[in-house]
């Protein structure tokens, strides 16, 4: 079964470490998996893309090592050094879940759209396929963000995938630089109305409606920023606490 609408799940989280050291899916990330009412005769069929950090092996082995803890079916697609499928989209359209692991978001738009997964994405998302990530695997579901993908400076990214009509702010509460220039690229236009997640938050749309805000740790939270008479304002959205 499908997820009831489209749905994206796009976060600053969906990971932790475990007690023993190694990779553990967090609750954002379950929560992707549970809206995706997946039957209870099977697995979750989760895939991974590493794409914003170049599809490193080693963290492919830990993802897989998260999946097998958690239940899930997991497979990685890779696009480097070329698609480890044959066909992108149907692999897509075969799956619960998508989850988008982090780097850089200009760099990962790119190669998308090289082999088609812009397209590939918008159709796994409207027959129910449930899409998530986090960081470039969070903003890269809006029409843009924030980003270091071109330096240590922080900059604009302006031509993300626009599934949803927002833009994203990530890591909203730990690194200090994003606040302020999410509020001066919504100021002056460059961003329209952005969502913006703490670290450990995520946001649950059904189609481009904004749901709520669900939360792995205590204490943090989602934010609206638009521009309102001339003005900058930012709404603190209060998440629901996701069972450990």
């Amino acid at each position: 079964m499908p997820a009831e609408r489209p749905t994206i799940v796009a976060t600053s989280g969906g990971w932790r470490r475990g007690a023993r050291g190694g990779l553990e899916w967090a609750g954002t990330a379950h929560e992707a998996v549970r809206l995706a009412q997946v039957p209870s005769s099977r697995r979750p069929r989760l895939t991974y893309l590493g794409t914003a950090g170049g599809d490193q092996r080693g963290w492919a082995a830990e993802v897989h090592a998260a999946g097998a803890r958690a239940g899930f079916d997991t497979t990685v697609l890779d696009l480097f050094p070329m698609p480890s499928v044959d066909d992108v989209a149907l692999h897509l359209l075969d799956q619960d879940v998508v989850w988008v692991g982090g780097g850089s978001v200009a760099n990962l738009l790119a190669v998308w759209r090289v082999h088609g997964l812009d397209t590939a994405f918008r159709a796994a998302w409207g027959a129910g396929v449930v899409l998530g990530g986090v960081s470039a695997g969070s903003i890269c579901w809006f029409t843009g963000g924030t980003t270091d993908s071109f330096g240590p400076e922080l900059r604009a990214v302006t031509d993300g995938l626009g599934l949803l009509p927002y833009g994203n702010g990530v890591h909203y509460d730990s690194e200090e630089r994003r606040r302020p220039l999410v509020h001066a690229l919504v100021g002056d236009g460059t961003l329209g109305e952005t969502h913006c997640t703490d670290d450990g938050v995520g946001l649950v749309y059904a189609g481009t409606e904004l749901v709520e805000a669900v939360a792995e740790v205590d204490g943090k939270g989602a934010y609206v920023v638009r521009r309102e008479g001339g003005e900058v304002v930012e709404t603190r959205v209060e998440p629901r606490r996701l069972p450990s």
